[in-house]
């Protein structure tokens, strides 16, 4: 039966028991119900196992040498899944000590298959939010790599920091105005038009677009960006029409 198929009272038990196996295993150095766990084919059987790593690592730090060195082994796992869910416990660590875990994001953004290579976008988000300093750093030495996917990838991970503050992103950000891979290009535009609709934002992307010297890939940007006033009209503090005032009247073109 799926996680969200069971009572709230029968996943509170679910949770409290893979937590519980997991330490479990983690104590014993061994990692049977921890493979078990991060290779189940229900995503939120996943997730909690890879918050309960995460928990584990800050609540009993004498497990957290054996944390490391059981995440090392099971990134070299044939299974999609258990590195998948690799990538996501690493996240949780990193939220607060990146440098311990940037071996595996460095790995995880080379995998072949994309369940990896996408749970190192989301670990970006999670933990640029909370840890932007060596995050972006790191997001940086990325952003001029051959492989078009790596730029695209690291483009997309650092969207979420891009909400909140802006000018943190931007000047990452810049650096791909003339990538020639069309799918960077659009991921650039997706991510300058999600950073633009919350309070105060609109105005530090379009001060900055004005120092950008691609004008057509901005004014794609701006269209982005008043389209997304419309789409997210729930969620966007300026009107579409607002927003449209406001571009008019600061964008330099």
């Amino acid at each position: 039966m799926a996680f969200y198929d069971l009572s709230k009272p029968e996943r509170d038990a679910l949770v409290a028991e893979i937590n519980q196996e997991i330490a479990q295993d983690l104590s014993q150095a061994v990692t049977e119900r921890i493979v078990r766990c991060f290779s189940d084919d229900d995503t939120y059987v996943r997730k909690t196992g890879y918050l309960a790593i995460g928990k584990i690592f800050y609540a009993q730090p004498q497990l957290q040498n054996t944390i490391f060195s059981v995440l090392k082994v099971l990134m070299t796992s044939e299974d999609e899944l258990i590195r998948q869910t690799v990538i996501n416990a690493a996240g949780e660590i990193g939220k607060f000590h990146f440098d311990k875990i940037q071996v595996f994001m460095d790995t995880g953004l080379f995998d072949k298959h994309h369940r990896v290579r996408n749970a190192v976008i989301g670990s970006i988000k999670k933990m640029g939010e909370k840890n932007p300093e060596p995050v972006l750093t790191w997001s940086k030495s990325y952003l001029e790599h051959p492989d078009k996917e790596i730029r695209r990838e690291i483009c997309h991970g650092i969207e979420l920091r891009g909400r909140t503050h802006p000018q943190d992103v931007l000047p990452l950000l810049k650096v791909l105005e003339f990538d020639e891979t069309r799918r960077v290009s659009e991921t650039l535009v997706h991510v300058l038009g999600q950073i633009a609709y919350k309070n105060g934002c609109l105005k530090t992307v379009v001060e900055h677009l004005n120092t950008w010297k691609n004008k057509e890939l901005v004014q794609h940007a701006l269209d982005e960006i008043v389209d997304v006033h419309n789409r997210y009209k729930k969620f966007a503090v300026l009107s579409q029409d607002e927003a449209i005032a406001y571009i008019d009247k600061h964008y330099k073109y």
